[in-house]
């Protein structure tokens, strides 16, 4: 039986059939609500059901998110399946723990209503097989450097050349970042073309256009983000 068509048959992680979801005027390949789950911290829990063995990840990825994940894969193993839902986070963490997901040869999954966003794009990433099931949605956007926006206005009052040298320093670490990126989808049999077609062509900064981008299903096939069913 495929992979894809196995489904756990708890009342907990059941999901109903809705209405379409309201879109997103500002990002309008996204739902307006995406549910990512509200914990701060990623936290795990396992599932047995179905005949396979699940691990629940939801919530934010921290810099303590590696020790926790090994050990959670290492007490409960073998894990079939880790479903995500996740706002992102520490976006080099999130890709170490796409590599640990990788060496665990766990397959990795977004069941439907959840969503993945940001450095959670990279744990889901590192699957050995990936789904992505009609309704979930795999969200990007263009990863950056200047998000703590008081820290850049501090910067900028500070005169000319403390700015500089903040700009300098954004450029080199998001060249760093964008190399990095590059290097882990070849390793994932991920499409480069995720990068430049999709992710580096949505606005980095609010007001200047769409700041994120959910995936189509058949998106999410054309750049091999989704390789099993």
């Amino acid at each position: 039986m495929r992979r894809g068509l196995l489904w756990l048959s708890c009342a907990s992680l059941a999901w109903s059939s809705a209405a379409p979801a309201a879109v997103d005027p500002r990002n309008p390949t996204c739902p307006a609500q995406l549910d990512w789950s509200g914990n701060r911290t990623m936290q795990f829990t396992f599932r047995e059901a179905g005949g396979k063995r699940v691990l629940l990840a939801e919530g934010g990825i921290d810099g303590e998110l590696l020790p926790r994940l090994k050990a959670t894969l290492d007490a409960h193993k073998p894990i079939d399946e880790i479903w995500l839902r996740s706002p992102g986070g520490d976006a080099r963490v999130g890709t170490e723990a796409g590599k640990l997901i990788r060496e665990a040869l766990v397959f990795t999954r977004i069941p439907k209503g959840w969503a993945c966003f940001s450095a959670c794009n990279f744990l889901f990433m590192g699957g050995r097989g990936r789904l992505v099931d009609p309704g979930g949605q795999f969200v990007v956007h263009m990863f950056t450097h200047t998000g703590d926006r008081q820290a850049i206005e501090a910067e900028v009052l500070r005169g000319t050349d403390s700015t500089v040298g903040l700009i300098g320093e954004i450029e080199q670490d998001s060249a760093l970042l964008a190399s990095e990126d590059n290097d882990f989808l070849i390793r994932m049999g991920v499409s480069r073309k995720l990068l430049t077609e999709i992710m580096y062509q949505t606005s980095a900064v609010a007001g200047n256009g769409a700041t994120r981008r959910c995936l189509t299903q058949e998106e999410i096939w054309k750049y091999h983000v989704a390789n099993a069913r």
